[in-house]
């Protein structure tokens, strides 16, 4: 496999939350959520969930090929409940969660799992490009976050604004009309977005967490054939030295309004050609 992996802290001083990984055929990232500020419920923390059902995941559908991508998920969720159950609170509304995605290939066929608002980037051989996001929680989100938009990133308004909205949005996980992402209940990964694709028709295949995305989706910079391009030429370090410059360039979230300046990004880029 001709992988290359990028991954960034928001900030030096506190833990990611993102965790990625490969083995031969296979890969998975996942990006850890909590609720800024509250307790979790869990002893251990956002970063050991994602990280720990990242690692359960990436063994389980690389050990099971013929297992479909969401029966894995669900059977990993359970393991990593089983894990902290006893000594965590897993109802708590706060408790950890994280996106997740995960692409296995087998018998000529690249087979992925979407859920949450993480990113799948095929490059197809005659240059164009699929972007495969889990759209649910960012339309949750427009519909919830328009009085925290307006005010400036960090400042206290901002803060109390964005702490009401992410209490409204966990009210919505993983409901009817709201939005799914994995968490202490299997059943989350039966609404995971997967499907199929020749591995024979795709040059490259990029797994990118929210944080990393933003080039895109949240700032309009780039089209998903340039974000391409930097990865080709510049790897994962490159595309996210990218993102945190326009970050740097709009500290206060004027120009692109956002709950945090700064957000965990990790990039793995699959080359096939």
């Amino acid at each position: 496999m001709n992988v290359a992996l990028g991954s960034q802290a928001a900030d030096p001083s506190r833990e990611n939350e993102d965790f990625a990984a490969a083995a031969f055929g296979a890969a998975v990232v996942l990006d850890g959520a909590g609720v800024a500020g509250a307790e979790t419920g869990c002893v251990h923390g956002v970063a050991w969930f994602s990280s720990t059902l990242g690692g359960v995941l990436l063994s389980g559908i690389a050990a099971h090929p013929a297992r479909p991508l969401a029966d894995c998920l669900a059977d990993s969720i359970r393991v990593v409940r089983s894990l902290h159950e006893d000594t965590c609170d897993l109802a708590y509304r706060a408790s950890p969660t994280s996106t997740v995605v995960a692409v296995r290939a087998r018998a000529g066929t690249l087979e992925y799992l979407v859920l949450g608002d993480s990113t799948l980037l095929l490059a197809e051989a005659d240059g164009s490009t699929v972007a495969v996001t889990d759209q649910r929680l960012d339309d949750v989100g427009k519909r919830l976050r328009g009085p925290v938009d307006g005010l400036p990133t960090g400042s206290p308004e901002h803060s109390a604004a964005l702490a009401e909205y992410r209490d409204a949005l966990t009210g919505l996980r993983n409901r009817p009309g709201g939005f799914w992402i994995a968490g202490p209940d299997p059943h989350a990964a039966e609404h995971a977005l997967t499907g199929s694709v020749p591995l024979d028709s795709l040059a490259s295949v990029t797994l990118l967490s929210d944080g990393a995305t933003r080039l895109v989706d949240s700032f309009e910079l780039a089209d998903w054939k340039e974000t391409l391009a930097v990865l080709n030429s510049s790897g994962p370090d490159g595309l996210i030295c990218l993102v945190r410059e326009a970050e740097a360039g709009d500290p206060q979230g004027r120009r692109w309004p956002r709950g945090k300046v700064q957000d965990d990004a990790t990039v793995l880029h699959w080359g096939l050609s």
